[in-house]
């Protein structure tokens, strides 16, 4: 069997998934009788960090015991959300293509990746909050965007 890299996951289920543009969301946001359920399935402290206003954090790591009752990780907006537009988030737009394809996978209807995720997001300059409600500066949010790889991250041929 061939190893497989993230990418290729992402990149295997892609054809699948429904992607929406920043811009789209936007005028999807100001525009629409019923929003959509913004689902962010980044990590606790990203989420903390920056994040659209509005969205419900469920981690791509418990999203499928979210989706259904009966679960302490049980997210009952979501759980109910079945029927609903939910538009997937994440930092980049990967992460949440694979999320997007989870929950069709578990009959959820109309799940929809953001594509180029938050930071595309940011790019559009779209505001983004933090965990106290406060609307981060222009400035604040590219320097959440910047690459914070530590040496041993790049791997063994980095340092070649």
């Amino acid at each position: 069997m061939e190893k497989k890299r993230y990418k290729d996951f992402v990149a295997e289920v892609l054809p699948e998934v429904e992607e929406i543009f920043p811009w789209d969301l936007a005028d999807e946001l100001k525009s629409a009788s019923r929003p959509p359920l913004l689902l962010d399935i980044r990590c606790p402290h990203e989420f903390n960090a920056a994040r659209i206003r509005g969205s419900i954090n469920v981690p791509r790591g418990i999203l499928e015991m979210a989706c259904e009752w009966g679960y302490e990780e049980t997210e009952p907006e979501l759980a109910a959300a079945e029927a609903l537009r939910i538009i997937v988030i994440c930092r980049s737009g990967n992460r949440s293509v694979l999320a997007a394809h989870t929950l069709m996978q578990m009959g959820y209807r109309n799940p929809v990746s953001l594509k180029t995720g938050l930071r595309g997001w940011n790019d559009f300059e779209q505001p983004l909050e933090d965990a106290t409600g406060r609307r981060l500066s222009l400035e604040e949010a590219d320097d959440y965007f910047l690459p914070r790889l530590r040496p041993a991250q790049l791997g063994p041929a980095a340092g070649t």
